[in-house]
């Protein structure tokens, strides 16, 4: 396999409400999508996917319901101390939780956490050794 991730979608219960999320609050560039079938967003060489959560379950052949901790995060890696609390913040004004406020980290650097409306986590994080912001 080829070292790469195509594409991370997200089982969401309400499309409209990810989508105008992902969109209008962490203001990601929506690209052309079928509309109330799937949102896509780039991120670079990867591209974010929404996707109606009992839609991608019967994709998978999987039961859609679950709860507690998935088991991952998504990070995404900003340039300042300020911006990750900025950025915290109009997650959490748009409709977003504030999971863990931004604090310095046990590594050296300054991050936080939000989940979207989904309960999906995200990572922001500012790191002076990482390369790719």
């Amino acid at each position: 396999m080829e070292p790469r991730i195509s594409f991370i979608t997200l089982g969401v219960r309400d499309l409209e409400r990810a989508t105008s999320f992902y969109k209008d609050v962490l203001r990601l560039p929506q690209l052309p999508s079928p509309p109330g079938v799937v949102s896509f967003f780039e991120m670079g060489k990867t591209w974010l996917s929404l996707f109606p959560r009992e839609d991608l379950a019967a994709d998978a052949g999987v039961p859609a319901e679950g709860s507690g901790f998935p088991g991952f995060a998504l990070a995404h890696n900003v340039r300042s101390i300020e911006e990750v609390d900025r950025l915290l913040a109009e997650a959490a004004a748009g409709g977003g939780r504030i999971v863990k406020p931004g604090q310095k980290t046990d590594w050296g650097g300054y991050a936080g956490y939000f989940a979207d409306p989904d309960g999906f986590l995200w990572e922001v994080a500012w790191n002076a050794r990482f390369p790719h912001v």
